[in-house]
């Protein structure tokens, strides 16, 4: 399927993966995982949050001092995270409570 036939199909999602393609490049990056716009690894290096939220990220395997990589990041917004060979679609709630590093 070529890009324009998925933009005709899709246009919505057909423009979240250009943005992912063409992204806007920034230097390394320490804060939320939601402000990060590069894409690539990341260490995490907290979780804040309520109770409820730091136990689903530590069933997940989202734990301070592991090692992620960072898909598709959309600055201020939702984002992928690619970590213990599963992917995970964080929202921007989830994702402002994820303290990373750049790599």
């Amino acid at each position: 399927m070529t890009f324009e036939e998925l933009n005709k199909k899709c246009s919505c999602f057909a423009k979240k993966i250009q943005n992912c393609t063409q992204g806007e490049q920034c230097t390394a990056h320490h804060g939320p995982l939601s402000e990060n716009c590069q894409a690539g690894k990341v260490k995490i290096c907290k979780v804040t949050g309520d109770r409820k939220l730091c136990a689903r990220m530590a069933s997940l395997g989202v734990l301070p001092g592991q090692e992620a990589e960072l898909i598709c990041p959309q600055k201020g917004s939702q984002c992928l995270l690619k970590i213990h060979g599963g992917t995970l679609s964080l929202d921007q709630l989830t994702s402002n409570n994820i303290i990373v590093q750049s790599v």
